[in-house]
């Protein structure tokens, strides 16, 4: 198929309208989703009072599609976000989505868009973007009776200008979400609750804010929209945990490509902000869908600079391999696990 002519070398991270996106639609009569259906109408239509609109009831996912080396158009684990989806819906007490439905929503949106994914070796991918929410009236505090499911796809590049470059980010004093609460599933609610803390970053000059913990204010989270990576001294891969940390397939996927083809040690565990104002760690990034891997520089603490080894100019040596490793598998250029590449067309 003839590929749309845009510049795909010089995309940025921003919404474009393509041909189809995918709609599928629950009501509380039937007790069950229909069969979905691809259209070509972008507008949604819904009442004022909507679930959505007056209690934030929605979720939602990010995954991509990507022209491998060899021609072929293909997704990269989608059965995590379907999964993910669903524990996403379960909590905000929405009827989830089946696997199977998810899956063949992605291939179907992905084959219907096939001329916007970038070339292999643009830079640039196809985002997709699925996502639920309560579509009808609710006045009083409950969940919807009805709810739509849609699917939608726009070419992006880099998340972050410059690409891979390192950037410079700071600690913040907002929280993301309460213990307990709704960090662990991929809510909009919680994306909210992140938007003036990344209008502020912006304005003072950082790319992204790094949450800690709102109840002791002592351990790493994440940031805003991506989970957080460190190397040691020791060349091991350690990985924040907390039980309001989202679990990013992204990050999922690093861990075992670290583990399995870079044969380095990784230790997923709570890490303090004191073990980085220390020194503890010689590398540092962000990961996700939209990002890979982001390196981080430095990080403004409270006046104070915190300065990697790896520095400003560039991605350190191991988060270079990281990410170079997860991209050839997602590319066709390294063979994949078992499972891990959801072949479209």
């Amino acid at each position: 198929m003839a590929k749309q002519n845009l510049d795909w070398s010089n995309l940025g991270f921003t919404y474009m309208k393509t041909d189809k996106r995918y709609v599928a639609n629950y009501t509380g009569e039937t007790g069950q989703w229909d069969e979905g259906a691809l259209v070509d109408d972008a507008n949604i239509v819904m009442s004022e009072d909507a679930g959505v609109l007056q209690y934030a009831q929605t979720v939602f996912e990010g995954l991509k599609a990507y022209e491998t080396k060899d021609g072929r158009v293909v997704c990269f684990r989608p059965n995590l976000n379907a999964r993910r989806l669903h524990d996403s819906a379960v909590r905000l007490e929405m009827p989830p989505l089946s696997e199977d439905q998810f899956l063949d929503s992605i291939r179907q949106v992905v084959a219907a868009n096939e001329s916007w994914v970038p070339p292999y070796g643009s830079g640039a991918t196809l985002y997709v973007r699925p996502y639920m929410f309560g579509i009808s009236p609710v006045i009083g505090v409950k969940p919807a009776d009805d709810y739509q499911y849609r699917v939608f796809t726009t070419p992006v590049g880099p998340y972050f200008k410059g690409g891979a470059k390192p950037i410079y980010v700071r600690i913040t004093d907002y929280d993301r979400a309460a213990p307990h609460g709704t960090g662990n599933i991929k809510a909009g609610l919680n994306y909210a609750m992140s938007l003036k803390a990344i209008m502020e970053a912006h304005r003072e000059g950082f790319a992204e804010n790094i949450y800690l913990d709102p109840a002791t204010r002592t351990y790493l989270e994440e940031t805003g929209g991506a989970n957080i990576l460190l190397i040691d001294q020791d060349d091991h891969l350690i990985v924040p945990k907390s039980d309001s940390i989202l679990p990013s397939v992204t990050r999922r996927s690093l861990v075992y490509v670290a583990e399995h083809y870079l044969g380095m040690k990784v230790d997923e565990r709570p890490v303090t902000i004191q073990e980085v104002r220390e020194g503890s760690f010689k590398e540092c990034g962000l990961c996700g869908t939209a990002a890979v891997i982001s390196p981080i520089g430095k990080i403004h603490d409270h006046g104070k600079d915190i300065c990697f080894a790896s520095g400003m100019e560039e991605m350190g040596p191991w988060m270079t391999k990281l990410r170079q490793t997860l991209l050839g598998i997602q590319e066709g250029i390294i063979e994949a696990p078992e499972g891990w590449i959801f072949e479209v067309c």
